[in-house]
């Protein structure tokens, strides 16, 4: 039986709680939950003891952390020391201006793909010898909504199209055109413009590495309460282990 300060955690309401508690064990799906109520118990009971106010039992929870919980503000040098230690998070996208004409060919399909490699490089040839056909040809022949504009993508950055044109355009030199190869089939590219990553200043990204530390901060105060909660509370049944147990999270 588990209990706190001689408050039974019933065995029903531990098995309705499992399901917000997925796991690889039933066991560890079991004391996840166990450990949740027990937590929820240490905080209801401190509320009574408080007389904190609120509609109901999570507002007053939530009310008794805002007022039993001091998170402090992250100073200008963790601020600017985060933002040394991680500048690849604080870099923009490049930025990619591209036409394409699309010839589909779903995977496996090998006789498929092959003819469609061979009508894009047949077209990469043509406009080699003149490419200010390019719209006319995209119109004519690519199978993409974007023939009605030319072929044109427009802009582009990160996660706008498939990996493989990405990686192609982050290669290509501006101006030039490579027949790709994707999951979808067949891409005759044309790169029109590039603007390179840059990083971003600290004053852009301050306000949210502020927010990140103030929510770790935030984190390790609500983690050190409920250890002393615990540490003061008479807990049968179950173990609540350190820093890194289910209790902190």
């Amino acid at each position: 039986m588990i209990s706190v300060n001689g408050v039974a955690i019933d065995q029903d309401a531990i098995g309705r709680e499992m399901q917000h508690h997925p796991s690889r064990s039933r066991d560890d799906a079991e004391r996840q939950a166990a450990t949740a109520l027990v937590v929820r118990e240490l905080l209801v009971q401190r509320t009574r003891q408080r007389e904190i106010a609120g509609a109901n039992e999570d507002e007053r929870i939530a009310n008794l952390i805002e007022q039993e919980i001091r998170v402090p503000e992250p100073t200008e040098e963790e601020i600017a020391r985060y933002y040394r230690r991680n500048t690849l998070r604080f870099m923009t996208s490049p930025l990619y201006e591209a036409a394409h004409i699309f010839f589909p060919a779903r995977q496996g399909d090998e006789a498929a793909r092959a003819e469609a490699r061979a009508k894009a490089e047949v077209l990469h040839e043509e406009l080699g010898r003149n490419p200010r056909r390019f719209g006319e040809l995209a119109k004519a022949h690519s199978a993409c909504s974007s023939k009605e504009q030319g072929g044109s993508l427009g802009q582009v950055t990160k996660g706008d199209t498939n990996p493989e044109l990405e990686r192609a355009m982050a290669t290509m030199d501006v101006g030039s055109m490579r027949v790709v190869e994707s999951r979808h089939g067949f891409h005759l590219v044309r790169l029109d413009r590039r603007v390179a990553a840059k990083q971003l200043p600290l004053e852009q990204a301050k306000p949210w590495i502020e927010n990140r530390l103030r929510t770790a901060s935030k984190h390790r105060a609500v983690a050190q309460y409920l250890q002393l909660l615990a540490a003061g509370a008479s807990i049968q049944g179950i173990e609540l282990a350190a820093a890194d147990s289910p209790l902190v999270q």
